[in-house]
């Protein structure tokens, strides 16, 4: 660990001396926390987050991309029928054959739904409140049981969730899941810059810290010893997904089995968007490749662009699931991706150590984006999936993607399955069901397992659950 000697050096070394300027007030642990978060900077990255910032104010906003090459909506599949039973079969083969993984996106906390705790904790279950990494797990362990091979679960935190990410996980038993078929990787966190490229303080003693953005998973798989983890395993396709949607398709056999049979680097799972300003990237392709432009650079007249049939020309929105090789992600972890900067409101001391928090945007944050990566793929798959069935996310406190439409998002799906498999489900007239209805993925992971089970005992004049 770093003395004060040689941390102040080597922040003179790098013009950021200022970060010891409180140290005189700083206690015993104080310090040795400040000189902690000193021996984690990167300062070579550092100083990449610094020149991006120069030629960002030497050259004024960046010309957005949509103004760059003429881009046209990317081909996106709807698979069904023999096309479907087809990709599914080459899924179950893979997972038959333990080639799948999966990787979980779960650095956030739950701040935004007024909830202590990483995002992934938060209760989501119509009827039980189990949290949301209790679905992906158990749909996990539902594949295991079926195929007989685990999927092994990569997951992705943050510095500051870690801790209480592997803890929630072993006071719940790993939802079942082996200890040893789940792996912890945290994602690496930078300092922000004020306009003069100095680090950013946010308190006497610490530095401010934000994390690295989705495409900071690379390094951190490459870093943690996830990527060689897969390697071990055999892992070849690794599906993606963020935490805070319960309704996704874990390792989805048609969706795995059409990426491998395509033999793509990376295929995207795309929905029709909501309505035009739904904040959904839009897959597109621009000289030769595919991209997901963010819908801020989307002017509104793109927006309500319509073809001749009325759909929306900009149909198609990413919602973060995709399937990746393991070979892909190996030669992009390797490669590395562009930085990104945001002007945003970042806390700050002033000159007399009080922690200033800005009503306008005062610092530069450094982010990756995962998306980037398709610049250097081959082979991109966009394959169409149904909202109503795979995405509810959690995401605002109330109104669309809260955790009440979620929740009857989860209803309304499981009391479809109930109906296929003939139990009288009565329904409001938006088709959501009268009663809380909830099933464990355990239980059934898809509605043609209810097929099986003896439901005969189901009252749905109650809330249902099935465990």
């Amino acid at each position: 660990m770093l003395d004060h000697d040689s941390a102040l050096a080597l922040l003179k070394a790098h013009g950021q001396e200022h970060v010891l300027a409180f140290w005189d007030r700083l206690d015993e642990a104080g310090r040795a926390g400040l000189l902690a978060q000193i021996g984690e900077i990167d300062f070579a990255a550092l100083e990449t987050c610094r020149a991006l910032l120069a030629s960002r104010a030497a050259a004024g906003a960046p010309a957005a991309r949509a103004a760059a090459a003429p881009m046209e909506p990317a081909p996106v599949v709807e698979l069904a029928g023999v096309a479907r039973q087809a990709s599914r079969a080459v899924g179950e083969a893979e997972l038959r054959a333990g080639r799948v993984g999966a990787i979980v996106v779960a650095g956030g906390q739950g701040s935004r739904l007024g909830f202590e705790g990483p995002k992934g904790c938060y209760p989501v279950g119509p009827v039980s409140d189990a949290p949301l990494f209790f679905f992906h797990a158990r749909k996990l362990l539902a594949l295991a049981r079926r195929f007989g091979k685990p999927v092994p679960l990569y997951v992705m935190t943050s510095r500051t969730n870690d801790a209480a990410t592997r803890a929630f996980f072993e006071e719940n038993a790993f939802f079942g899941l082996p200890r040893g078929d789940v792996f912890f990787f945290s994602q690496a966190m930078w300092p922000a810059l004020d306009p003069d490229g100095r680090i950013v303080m946010d308190a006497p003693g610490r530095v401010f810290l934000g994390p690295d953005g989705h495409g900071g998973m690379l390094a951190a798989l490459e870093r943690s010893g996830a990527l060689a983890d897969m390697r071990g395993r055999g892992v070849e396709s690794v599906f993606y997904f963020q935490v805070d949607n319960p309704m996704v398709d874990v390792a989805d056999p048609a969706f795995v089995g059409w990426h491998v049979a395509q033999k793509a680097d990376v295929s995207i799972k795309v929905c029709a968007k909501r309505d035009p300003q739904e904040g959904l990237g839009v897959v597109v392709e621009r000289g030769g490749h595919t991209e997901i432009v963010e819908y801020t650079e989307f002017t509104d007249e793109q927006k309500n662009e319509r073809l001749p049939s009325g759909e929306l020309r900009w149909k198609y929105g990413s919602v973060a699931i995709h399937v990746f090789s393991r070979a892909f992600l190996e030669r992009e972890a390797a490669a590395g991706l562009p930085l990104h900067v945001a002007h945003k409101k970042v806390p700050h001391v002033d000159a007399a150590g009080a922690t200033v928090k800005p009503s306008a945007p005062n610092a530069y944050k450094f982010e990756k984006f995962i998306f980037d990566s398709l610049a250097d793929a081959g082979t991109v798959c966009n394959v169409a999936f149904d909202r109503e069935e795979e995405f509810s996310p959690v995401k605002n406190a109330e109104g669309n993607d809260s955790p009440a439409t979620c929740r009857a998002d989860l209803s309304r799906k499981w009391a479809r399955w109930l109906i296929a498999a003939g139990v009288a489900v009565p329904l409001d007239g938006r088709g959501y069901p009268l009663r809380k209805i909830e099933i464990d993925p355990a239980f059934a992971n898809a509605p043609g397992e209810l097929a099986g089970r003896d439901l005969s005992g189901v009252d749905p004049s109650g809330d249902v659950w099935l465990h």
